[in-house]
């Protein structure tokens, strides 16, 4: 049954972006800022609605009261990252526009990432290093005063259940660059969306959403061990299973 289920979401993932990437494509002559990035988080639904349908992966969220109100509040996300789960969830969540910070081959993906590339992102070339940090700053303050979120995986990739990936301080150099609080989330999207996995299971997906940290007079090493702290110790805390070493 699982097996089952899992091609059926796949079909109904492919069937349904061709026509959005196209209409996202079409749309962004004219359609530009905000309302292009909510038609895009409309695809997004139809991916995790299908999740819920024909997986039977819920979702339960807490922590909402910790989330930056107003409407040009800035924040970073520095989410945990198991799964292409949360990477379409968090849009779907967020009151704000997201950007994301990813590496600029993933703009070259028919239609998924061609519509990406049309929206306020931060794509980078990793190769660059110091001159694409530069670029995540520069475009993370034009995009903070916006009143647009710069969602980041510290960890880099996607990491199995019940591990856990190297933090990169990224996120809270740009934190501290601009002044924008950090708000830690972690995710246990792995019990039912594994990493590189094809089948899926049913199940609850915990995404709990951390008090914010300011970055003001904070050192970016120092300020991500706290991020790290309190992602690893909320894992543990909503997948015990996981972590039973």
């Amino acid at each position: 049954m699982a097996f089952l289920r899992s091609v059926v979401h796949m079909l109904w993932m492919l069937v349904t972006v061709i026509p959005w990437g196209i209409i996202m494509v079409t749309a962004s002559v004219r359609v530009r800022g905000k309302p292009l990035w909510w038609m895009a988080v409309r695809w997004l639904g139809w991916a995790i609605g299908g999740a819920r349908v024909i997986l039977g992966i819920q979702t339960r969220i807490t922590g909402w009261e910790n989330l930056p109100q107003g409407d040009t509040a800035p924040a970073i996300l520095l989410v945990k990252h198991q799964s292409t789960f949360e990477t379409f969830l968090m849009p779907t969540l967020m009151p704000h526009p997201l950007a994301y910070v990813f590496k600029k081959e993933l703009i070259y993906v028919p239609f998924f990432g061609w519509a990406m590339a049309r929206l306020d992102m931060i794509h980078i070339d990793r190769s660059l290093r110091a001159k694409a940090f530069n670029k995540v700053v520069a475009q993370g303050k034009l995009l903070l005063a916006q009143g647009i979120w710069i969602i980041m995986f510290p960890e880099g990739t996607r990491i199995p259940r019940g591990q856990k990936g190297v933090y990169k301080t990224g996120g809270t150099r740009l934190a501290v660059e601009t002044g924008a609080p950090v708000i830690p989330i972690a995710v246990t999207s792995a019990k039912c969306w594994p990493r590189k996995a094809f089948l899926k299971t049913p199940g609850v997906v915990d995404v709990s959403i951390g008090k914010p940290i300011p970055s003001a007079g904070r050192q970016p090493e120092e300020l991500m061990r706290e991020v790290e702290a309190w992602i690893e110790a909320e894992m543990r805390r909503l997948d015990p299973e996981a972590y039973r070493d």
